[in-house]
């Protein structure tokens, strides 16, 4: 990575830390889907075979309560999981999809692991909508970064 683009992730990195510390993590959240044009944005906690919703951002306030938990292997999450991430575009086309229950109506995802030292997983971090879009690859590095900072806050 070049000096610029270090120091400018460090400023981005200083600017989430503020929005943590003035809002905790439901600030934080706030101001990483504001980084994107996505609706949601959450954390879920791998608790056995299924994915619970631990803190969710929806952009229209709404927080629909279907999203509190999903089966892990009926989630998006257990690809995030076995790949050490995972994103999509447009689920109705992509055909890693083929047969998923959500292919088409959770549309366009973005997912990174929380796993602890030594390697246990926490969970996933994501952004998520029923819309097709993508994420910037300018976006990526910057996510990598914070999820760290996101589970250190987490039980």
């Amino acid at each position: 990575m070049a000096l610029q683009e270090q120091q400018e992730l460090d400023q981005q990195l200083a600017q989430f830390r503020l929005a943590f510390n003035t809002g905790g993590l439901l600030g934080a959240l706030r101001y990483l889907n504001a980084r994107t044009t996505f609706r949601y944005t959450a954390i879920y906690r791998l608790d056995g075979q299924m994915m619970r919703n631990i803190h969710l951002y929806d952009r229209q306030g709404e927080n629909p309560t279907s999203l509190s938990e999903v089966p892990l292997g009926d989630s998006f999450c257990q690809f995030v999981l076995r790949d050490n991430g995972f994103h999509t575009a447009n689920s109705a086309d992509d055909a890693r999809l083929i047969g998923h229950p959500y292919q088409g109506v959770i549309n366009s995802y973005f997912g990174l692991p929380l796993s602890r030292k030594a390697g246990t997983i926490y969970g996933t971090f994501c952004h998520f909508d029923v819309e097709p879009m993508m994420i910037p690859d300018s976006e990526i590095p910057f996510l990598e970064a914070v999820s760290p900072v996101l589970l250190g806050q987490l039980d």
